[in-house]
């Protein structure tokens, strides 16, 4: 593509609409600088600059937003170790100070030694990365994202892997400040070529801080990167294997007198992954994604992320209203269908201890299963089950072999099977199998795969340790995006989301649930109101016990259900009112017609108010069992554009006036805000956008207030 055929940037930024409230009117484009030297990436929020002669590097990123420079230092666009020999993807040298760069000093950089070389460009839209097959409620998302692609093209030093292609690939998406990025590797020669190690991305970042001497904690700068090769956690700091904040001793006029600043962004798998890329093939990198952030205001910080979830993952925003069934027998399953059907529940789950066996491809088992998930389908009720993957030992040949001392043991979960093992593979096929032939709609896998290396050299999927963790992540991320396609919905208790998961644990300790019934719903509330910082309402399930779990007997537990309603209820308003769904688990869900309405009264609700609900949240105050605890839900594209609930942990009513929040509503001047379904009054926001009512909930109660524009009123 002729570079100067793209018309010229103009950075002018964002002044004065806010992207979390309105869609930015500037869509992705690419563009060039007045001499055509320079291309550039820009959707009005954020804007990344790459030089393409003597050969192609970034530099420049900049948050338009806050007209900030990101970056202070060119480096590599990327690195690769090709058969044992490190080699720069693009880059320039020679800046003279690695603490800013100034345009002139480009003219005289240089590009390194032993580097790919930059050979053209293309410009393309965003494709989605795998399909996503719709079947259940959801957001109103596109898929993919809309935004512009753009490919950098590079050939190798010269002498060196001749018919080995590098491209560079950038997306950056519409009305966010989100881009992503990723490599591929052609192999068009006649041998194999083995890729050791790869960085997918180097950034010389303007530093958050600086320090003369060593801190506890640095401060890193305002940037959330996430990969798709995360693995290991439920939370999204938890399972980050990829992304690493490193020293720049190149950087010698910095402030720290050990050259210790954090100040170098690096993006790679944490071993490997050491595969060949055989003749006329090609190998495609995990992809990376870097959010820029306008505020260090955590709440503001974890709307952007939240929303860059919805934007790369939009298949979260399914959230069925679930149950999990405690057996497997036939007429215990149909009878907790038909009260799903019944009160307005959309899945049923059969639960880990039911007896179900997704291994177990016999002729029987298939038969007895179909039959039940068509009679499911046939009452409008979607369902799946639970099957555990790590975390157990199938055999010494087939388990992950510790590299220390050679034999299984000291995995992760202490035992766990390699995906790259027979077993593995066997396993794999086995469980698309049952679901193709049942026709389930959901899986939940437990114990899924969190990263475990493999020293054997008898495995067939993986040659040895080095590629171990590269191979068996592939397999499990090919089978999630398969599940994706088919419209499969899985809940997964790790941070799967980006190749296909749907759901993983809020975040609870489950022995929590063995603690009395009363103690269960402070911990509940808490759980809830942590997990969403990082997660949406529709991100993280909960759990209910309506048999025992874990210990605790009657004390714990809700069953008979119609002797502990307040308990039952308490239960369902904590999660719909939140707006996150739980695990109910048991044999049925109501016992009597004063149960059976309780829970269809709280459907309802949940329904009748779903999609506010299921929007962000906004944290008021955390539950301590002192005081009023809530929440307020906002979205300023509904006509509900926001929810305020709050609940009273106490054994006496409580009156009191609460300040609300509502910038993130959308609204400016007037607020209509009504009780449940009682009559709207009308209040003015203040310069801050709030605005103070009175709030009366009784003893061990909660309430909820609607929120709508005076216009819808």
């Amino acid at each position: 593509m002729d570079v100067m055929s793209l018309p010229v940037f103009k950075s002018e930024g964002m002044k004065s609409d806010d992207w979390l409230l309105n869609a930015p009117e500037s869509r992705s484009g690419l563009y060039r600088d007045e001499s055509g030297r320079e291309i550039v990436l820009s959707n009005g929020l954020i804007s990344r600059s790459f030089r393409i002669e003597p050969n192609a590097a970034t530099v420049a990123f900049d948050n338009l937003m806050s007209d900030e420079s990101l970056l202070r230092a060119v480096k590599p666009e990327a690195v690769l170790e090709l058969n044992g020999v490190r080699y720069p993807v693009g880059g320039l040298i020679g800046q003279p100070d690695l603490a800013y760069l100034k345009p002139e000093w480009l003219e005289t950089m240089e590009s390194p030694p032993n580097s790919f070389q930059f050979d053209g460009f293309e410009r393309g839209e965003t494709k989605e990365r795998f399909p996503w097959k719709r079947v259940r409620h959801c957001a109103n998302l596109p898929w993919p994202p809309p935004g512009i692609s753009l490919i950098l093209h590079f050939r190798p030093p010269d002498g060196k892997l001749p018919g080995v292609r590098v491209e560079v690939h950038y997306e950056l998406y519409d009305g966010i400040p989100l881009l992503s990025k990723w490599l591929v590797i052609h192999n068009g020669s006649d041998e194999p070529v083995r890729l050791n190690r790869f960085i997918v991305e180097v950034l010389g970042v303007v530093e958050a801080e600086s320090h003369v001497g060593d801190p506890d904690r640095w401060e890193l700068p305002n940037i959330t990167v996430i990969t798709d090769y995360a693995f290991g956690g439920e939370e999204q700091n938890e399972n980050n294997r990829t992304v690493y904040w490193v020293e720049d001793p190149e950087y010698t006029t910095q402030v720290n007198y050990r050259l210790k600043t954090p100040c170098v962004l690096e993006v790679r798998p944490p071993l490997g992954p050491d595969v060949d890329i055989p003749p006329g093939e090609s190998l495609e990198t995990f992809r990376l994604f870097e959010l820029v952030h306008d505020s260090t205001d955590r709440e503001r910080k974890g709307l952007a992320i939240r929303r860059m979830y919805r934007t790369l993952a939009p298949w979260v925003t399914e959230n069925p209203i679930m149950m999990h069934v405690t057996s497997t027998d036939p007429d215990v399953v149909r009878k907790a269908i038909d009260q799903c059907a019944e009160v307005g529940f959309e899945m049923v789950i059969l639960s880990f201890g039911s007896g179900l066996n997704m291994e177990d491809l016999s002729p029987d088992n298939i038969a007895k299963f179909k039959e039940l998930a068509d009679y499911a389908h046939s009452r409008g009720i979607e369902l799946g089950g639970y099957n555990l993957l790590a975390s157990r030992s199938v055999g010494e040949e087939d388990d992950v072999i510790n590299p220390k001392t050679g034999r299984p043991g000291g995995a992760i979960f202490g035992n766990s099977p390699c995906l790259c093992s027979r077993w593995g593979i066997e396993y794999f096929r086995r469980i698309r199998t049952f679901l193709e032939k049942t026709g389930f709609n959901l899986l939940e896998h437990d114990g899924s795969y969190p990263g475990d290396v493999c020293a054997s050299t008898k495995h067939p999927g993986h040659r040895g340790l080095e590629d171990s963790q590269w191979r068996q992540y592939q397999r499990i991320a090919e089978f999630y995006r398969w599940c994706r396609a088919r419209g499969i919905y899985l809940n997964v208790p790790d941070w799967y989301f980006l190749v296909g998961s749907n759901k993983t644990g809020m975040g609870y300790r489950e022995t929590n649930w063995s603690l009395p019934r009363e103690r269960q719903h402070i911990h509940a509330r808490q759980n809830m109101y942590d997990g969403t910082w990082g997660k949406t309402p529709t991100m993280g399930w909960m759990f209910t016990p309506l048999v025992e779990y874990h210990g605790g007997g009657a004390a714990a537990t809700i069953e008979p259900l119609s002797e502990h309603l307040e308990d039952y209820e308490l239960h369902l308003a904590n999660n719909f009112g939140f707006g996150v769904q739980a695990c109910y688990r048991g044999f049925r869900l109501y016992d009597s017609e004063e149960t059976k309405a309780l829970v269809k009264r709280w459907v309802d609700f949940f329904k009748k108010h779903r999609t506010i609900l299921e929007s962000d949240i906004i944290h008021l105050r955390r539950a301590d069992g002192r005081d009023l605890d809530g929440i307020l839900h906002v979205n300023p594209d509904l006509p509900e554009k926001g929810m305020a609930v709050f609940y009273n942990p106490t054994s006496q009513g409580i009156t009191k006036e609460v300040e609300l929040p509502l910038y993130y509503t959308g609204l400016t001047d007037t607020a209509m805000i009504s009780e449940k379904d009682g009559p709207a009054k009308a209040y003015k926001l203040d310069r801050r956008y709030r605005v103070r009512i009175e709030v009366s909930v009784k003893p061990k109660g909660m309430t909820w207030f609607v929120i709508r524009d005076s216009r819808d009123v």
